[in-house]
């Protein structure tokens, strides 16, 4: 009863509750923040993993403004169930140029993390303008006027400063750069070798396959590239850690 008797005593008397919570919770935090301050990086740098190119930043940022991070996570957590149906487990390095991250806490839809080149670019079109006709229980709005609306990329510059402000390691050069290979990479025909060189893996091709490029450009880029930057076939996690 003893026991019982000091439990009632902290129960029954909110000034000691209180204080003892907030020492139990300091507690905690400091056992959780500690550490941090000294590790040299708290995430694991993986090969493969780079900054957006213009035309993929320019769709992400799209994928933002509809808000399809409401109803599709980023994450795959390691779970035998998920790994299963959408690949390997999501790595904290996927996310460390996302700013802010989609990782998500609801799936109306499917998560998008491996969701890279596992449909065709005219799938996307197709989804984007008639949802129910490629997946005929999908509750997805319609968004054809993705395709109907051009963009010029006058602001992508602008863009890529902002993004190297919070630390996005996009170089001088790449800021240069930022327009001409904004267009050049939905157009094969143009001469996007620095873009490449600048850009390991960006696809370059007309995505929506009309004139111009669209918003369904920037936003196909940019679901096309989800989880395509690390080859996990010689993926080996670090030991030490």
């Amino acid at each position: 009863m003893g026991i019982l008797d000091k439990h009632k005593a902290i129960e029954t008397n909110a000034t000691l509750l209180l204080i003892l919570s907030f020492f139990v919770v300091t507690i905690g935090g400091l056992v959780q923040i500690v550490p941090l301050f000294y590790l040299d990086n708290t995430i694991e740098k993986v090969e493969g993993v780079r900054p957006y190119s213009p035309l993929e930043l320019a769709g992400r940022d799209i994928y933002i403004r509809e808000g399809c991070y409401v109803c599709h996570s980023q994450m795959i957590r390691p779970m035998r169930d998920e790994v299963e149906r959408y690949g390997h487990y999501s790595l904290a390095a996927e996310s460390m140029y996302d700013h802010p991250f989609q990782w998500g806490s609801k799936r109306t839809g499917p998560d998008l993390a491996r969701v890279g080149g596992r449909y065709s670019d005219e799938w996307h079109v197709d989804h984007l303008r008639d949802p129910q006709s490629v997946v005929p229980e999908s509750v997805m709005p319609k968004y054809g006027f993705l395709e109907r609306t051009l963009i010029e990329g006058e602001y992508i510059q602008d863009l890529l400063e902002t993004h190297q402000l919070v630390g996005v390691p996009y170089t001088d050069e790449m800021i240069k750069q930022a327009r001409a290979d904004f267009v050049a990479q939905v157009d094969p025909d143009s001469d996007y070798d620095g873009l490449l060189e600048r850009y390991s893996g960006a696809q370059v091709r007309n995505f929506d396959g009309k004139p111009g490029i669209s918003e369904a450009d920037a936003l196909i880029a940019y679901l096309q590239i989800l989880g395509t930057m690390v080859d996990f076939s010689t993926f080996q996690p670090d030991a030490s850690r």
